[in-house]
């Protein structure tokens, strides 16, 4: 088990970066443009996912960053950021659970998919 959970805390780390960031953003998008929550938090996903995604292929997973696992990454969580923000619009939730739900979902799944697809190594 303790393998599974190798470098996550260095993800936790750049996730907390990574989050003030997409906080920020989504409640700018919200509050001064007036976009929807999903709208808002794919957005702002994408800005705060493009940071963590290169500083975590460098110090997390030690690989080399390309536009490939770059493109499934944000592809994969961007569905997931839309999704929630979708669900919040529809239930008339408030930002700040939209935002509360989506960052703790996206730290396990981020993590997981991060270990096992886009960053996985190639058997030697």
């Amino acid at each position: 088990m303790g393998r599974l959970w190798m470098g996550f805390s260095t993800y936790t780390v750049i996730g907390i970066a990574n989050t003030v960031i997409h906080w920020q953003l989504f409640f700018v998008l919200r509050a001064a443009f007036d976009l929807s929550q999903a709208f808002s938090n794919f957005l702002a996903f994408c800005v705060a996912a493009t940071f963590s995604f290169f500083v975590n292929a460098t110090f997390t997973f030690g690989m080399a960053a390309s536009l490939g696992r770059y493109l499934l990454f944000i592809f994969c969580l961007g569905s997931l950021s839309l999704a929630v923000g979708w669900l919040a619009d529809r239930w008339r939730l408030p930002g700040l659970v939209t935002v509360v739900v989506f960052s703790l979902v996206s730290l396990v799944c981020g993590f997981l998919l991060s270990k096992y697809w886009v960053f996985r190594r190639s058997a030697p």
